[in-house]
C-alpha cells in the first residue's frame, strides 16, 4: 500500500491567530503509517442539535453515556462550526468541502424544489469510492429529492431514508392545527416517503405515506441498518453516513425510550440518539476495527428555539437555528479513533464541517477535487500535534439567501448589519407547536469570542485593527462568493444541479 506522508502543513494564518489558540491535549497519538490499512470513516450527523444538548457539552437532566465515552476516548471540538444555520445549506457543505454559497445551495430544500446537489461537485462519498470504499447513507438526505439528486447518483452505493426534513409532512402538529382552524385549508406538504435506493436497482419508494408510528421507529431502524452495513463490510474499507432526522421537530422516540429521560420528550429523543451512537461504536468493536475507524459526531445547525420544550439549547451561545450568531452554527462535535486520536482531549481551535472532506482525503490518500474547495486538512488537530493551528484565518457566515452576515477568526467575530429572528428572551412553544419569532436588526459589531462567547458586548472601539482585518477579509469573500447585503456578485460561484423537463420525477402523493 502506498505510504501515507504525514507532516504538519504550514497553514496560512495571521500571526495574531497563532498566538491566541491552544489545544488541551495529551501526547499526540501515532498517525497512520504504511502498515495501516485505509481507515473506515463514519459521520453521525444530528439534525437541529444545540451546543448544550449532550453531557460532554453541558446537558443536564438526562444521560448520554455513549457520547460521554466518545469524549473520554477521543477529542471534543469546542469551536466546530457549520457553513450555515439551516439544513440543506449545511449538508451541502459537509458533502463537498465547500461553503454552501459556492455551490448554489441555500435554505432548506422541500418537495417542490427544482434544484439539488450538482453532478459536477465531488462528494465525500465519491472521494471514498475513488479508493474502493463501500458507501452508505441511512437517514435524511436533503440535497434534492428527485432521482438525479439521490445519494446513489453522488457516490453512495445505497440509501435508505427520507428525502428531506421530517416536518415537511402533513401530520406535523402545526400543519394539523392549521387545518383544524380552517377545515378548507390544504396540507402544506405531500405525504412523506421512505426511500430505498441502490446503484444497481435505482430509486424506490418503499412507503409513500409515513405515519407517526413510522417516525417513532426511524432512529432505531436507521441505526440497525447502519450496524448491519458495518458488519457486512468487515473486510472492506467503508464510509458510513448516518444523518438522523432527530432531534428535528416533530420529535419521536421508540417505546423503549419514551419517558426514559424523565425530563420530557426532547430528553428521550437525545437518549435514543445516544443509544444509536453506542450501537455504532459496538459494531465497530465487534468486527475489530476500532483502531482503524474514524467516527465523527456533529450536527447540521443549532436548536429550533421557537419550539420551546421540543427544542434543544445552545447555552451559553447566543440565539439558535436560523441565525449566524454562535448558537446557530457552532455545533457539539466529538471525534473518536482508538489509538490515533488522543483520549480525553479538547480542541478549541476553529474548525468546520467543510474541513471533513479534505481531512478524509488526506487520511485515505485520495485526490482532492479539481475545482476549488474551501475546507482544509485538520488531521494535525485531530491527532493532537503540538504545533497544530486552525487552518482558518477567516471564516465566512452566509445566511438569508446569500447574505454575508458575519466574518470571524479564532478570537474575533465581525457581524454586519442584517435582519434576524429571535425570541427576544421569551419562551418557545409547547407540545410540538412553535411560537412566532420577533424580527430584530443586528448592527455592525465586533465580538471577542474568547472572552464573550455569548456575543453580548460590542468591542469595535477597543480593537479597530481587528475590525479592519475582518472588513478586508469580507471584501475577499464578496469578490469570490458575492453578498446579497451589498448587492455583490461573486466570481467563484458554481450552479446547483437543476431539474430539467425530461428528468425522471419522484412520484409524491398529496394528502
Amino acid at each position: 500500500m502506498q505510504r501515507f506522508q504525514w507532516m504538519l502543513t504550514a497553514l496560512t494564518v495571521l500571526t495574531v491567530f497563532q498566538n491566541q489558540s491552544t489545544v488541551a491535549q495529551s501526547p499526540a497519538a501515532q498517525s497512520p503509517t504504511a502498515q495501516s490499512p485505509p481507515p473506515n470513516v463514519v459521520v453521525i450527523f444530528i439534525d437541529d442539535m444545540g451546543y448544550a444538548d449532550i453531557n460532554p457539552f453541558g446537558a443536564k437532566g438526562y444521560q448520554t453515556p455513549n457520547l460521554n465515552r466518545m469524549a473520554d476516548e477521543g477529542c471534543k471540538f469546542t469551536d466546530f462550526v457549520v457553513s450555515s444555520a439551516v439544513c440543506s445549506a449545511s449538508r451541502s457543505a459537509l458533502m463537498t468541502g465547500c461553503y454552501h454559497k459556492r455551490i448554489g445551495i441555500s435554505g432548506a430544500l422541500g418537495p417542490k424544489s427544482k434544484i439539488g446537489i450538482s453532478e459536477n461537485e465531488t462528494t465525500l462519498a465519491e472521494l471514498c469510492k475513488s479508493k474502493g470504499y463501500a458507501t452508505a447513507i441511512f437517514g435524511k438526505w436533503h440535497l434534492g429529492h428527485e432521482p438525479k439528486f439521490m445519494p446513489t447518483r453522488h457516490g453512495f452505493d445505497q440509501f435508505y431514508g427520507i428525502p428531506y426534513s421530517n416536518d415537511m409532512w402533513p401530520r406535523h402538529p402545526a400543519s394539523i392545527a392549521k387545518r383544524q382552524n380552517n377545515p378548507n385549508a390544504k396540507p402544506d406538504w405531500p405525504a412523506l416517503p421512505m426511500i430505498r435506493a441502490t446503484t444497481e436497482a435505482g430509486v424506490k419508494i418503499v412507503n409513500d405515506d409515513l405515519q407517526p408510528a413510522d417516525q417513532e421507529q426511524m432512529t432505531r431502524e436507521f441505526t440497525e441498518r447502519a450496524v448491519d452495513f458495518i458488519k457486512d463490510h468487515a473486510d472492506q474499507p467503508f464510509f458510513l453516513y448516518l444523518p438522523h432526522p432527530m432531534v428535528h421537530v416533530p420529535l419521536y422516540a421508540s417505546e423503549k425510550f419514551r419517558g426514559k429521560s424523565g425530563v420530557g420528550l426532547f430528553g428521550d429523543v437525545v437518549m435514543e440518539v445516544d443509544w444509536s451512537v453506542g450501537q455504532v461504536l459496538g459494531a465497530i468493536e465487534d468486527i475489530g476495527v476500532e483502531r482503524n475507524t474514524l467516527v465523527i459526531f456533529t450536527s447540521d445547525n443549532g436548536p429550533w428555539l421557537s419550539y420551546g420544550t421540543d427544542s434543544g439549547k445552545a447555552t451559553p451561545l447566543r440565539e439558535g437555528k436560523g441565525t449566524m450568531f454562535e448558537g446557530g452554527y457552532r455545533e457539539p462535535t466529538i471525534m473518536w479513533w482508538k489509538g490515533k486520536i488522543p483520549a480525553g482531549t479538547t480542541c478549541d481551535k476553529l474548525c468546520s464541517t467543510i474541513d471533513i472532506l479534505p481531512t478524509v482525503a488526506k487520511l485515505i490518500d485520495a485526490d482532492l477535487p479539481d475545482h476549488k474547495i474551501d475546507g482544509h486538512d485538520i488531521s494535525p488537530l485531530m491527532f493532537g500535534e503540538n504545533d497544530a493551528v486552525s487552518p482558518h484565518a477567516a471564516f465566512y457566515g452566509y445566511y438569508g439567501g446569500g447574505q454575508l452576515q458575519m466574518v470571524r477568526n479564532e478570537r474575533f467575530k465581525l457581524v454586519f448589519p442584517h435582519n434576524y429572528r429571535t425570541l427576544n428572551g421569551h419562551p418557545g412553544g409547547m407540545q410540538g407547536l412553535p411560537v412566532a419569532y420577533k424580527q430584530k436588526n443586528a448592527t455592525l459589531a465586533l465580538y471577542d469570542l474568547d472572552n464573550d462567547v455569548a456575543e453580548t458586548t460590542n468591542v469595535m472601539d477597543a480593537f479597530p485593527d481587528e475590525v479592519a482585518k475582518l472588513q478586508a477579509a469580507a471584501e475577499v469573500a464578496r469578490d469570490d462568493l458575492g453578498d446579497k447585503l451589498t448587492n455583490r456578485e461573486g466570481s467563484g460561484i458554481r450552479p446547483a444541479g437543476e431539474l430539467l423537463p425530461d428528468d425522471e420525477r419522484l412520484p409524491l402523493r398529496w394528502q
